[in-house]
């Protein structure tokens, strides 16, 4: 009993090597969503793992196709505080009362995580207006490697991001800042994104479909089953891009 009011987690973080990680992301090199999702009705996870589609990415580039994303979940959740906002201050009280909410109550400790081929799963407060994601960290996050950002709840300075062309998939803008409305939970344990759970380590495919989550027991026959989806779309479009007169784009290649 004592135990247990101490708290408990009950689904456990597996942990994988980074060459793991690497191997199976190779699986799934080109691979969309859709089919993802025909791997899954194969593997007998129909509609399992699709996130809703209120969830959407903040850019697209139909040239190149730079907004796809699939990587290895690394999670994050943050919750709404229930402390007393920050209230008025003179400008350098404000900063020292901020800098201190970043650091002891919202701070980012899931950085050391990150790494090439990390796709970040942030659980954050469903239409509180906390710009948890921004212009300056998410480009952070992709110099060390993180290959795009998936919430359940918002972002801000998105022009900034677009222009970056850091791959984003949230629901909606959120203009505050973290000090005042939220708290850091935990880090690398399941979350919650649009109905769908996400455990540290499965792999999230997004594009313009939206997103979706494989968990990582069957990741490796969910990827075989979509390549050979894809390849068969390739071939089949290939064909009527030759009969229609078009040229070749990134999507036939």
């Amino acid at each position: 009993m004592d135990d247990l009011r101490a708290g408990r987690n009950f689904i456990p973080t597996p942990v994988h090597t980074e060459d793991d990680d690497r191997r199976l992301l190779a699986l799934f090199a080109g691979l969309r969503v859709a089919d993802v999702c025909d791997g899954m009705d194969k593997a007998g996870l129909q509609d399992l793992g699709l996130v809703s589609p209120d969830i959407r990415p903040l850019w697209r580039d139909t040239v190149r196709f730079r907004h796809r994303i699939a990587g290895i979940a690394v999670t994050a959740r943050y919750v709404p505080t229930n402390k007393p906002p920050l209230g008025r201050l003179e400008p350098q009280a404000f900063d020292r009362a901020a800098g201190d909410w970043y650091g002891r109550l919202s701070p980012e400790p899931f950085v050391p995580l990150l790494r090439k081929g990390t796709v970040l799963a942030i659980e954050g407060t469903e239409g509180a207006e906390a710009g948890s994601i921004g212009s300056n960290n998410i480009l952070g996050w992709a110099a060390k490697g993180c290959a795009g950002v998936v919430t359940n709840a918002t972002a801000r300075d998105t022009d900034e991001i677009a222009a970056q062309g850091v791959p984003l998939y949230f629901r909606h803008p959120g203009r505050g800042i973290r000090p005042g409305r939220n708290e850091i939970e935990s880090v690398n344990r399941p979350v919650v994104i649009g109905g769908v759970t996400v455990v540290p380590g499965d792999v999230v495919v997004a594009d313009g479909d939206g997103v979706i989550v494989v968990p990582r027991r069957v990741a490796e026959e969910v990827a075989a089953y979509a390549r050979g989806v894809l390849d068969g779309d390739k071939a089949g479009r290939r064909k009527l891009y030759e009969q229609l007169g078009l040229p070749a784009d990134e999507s036939v290649k």
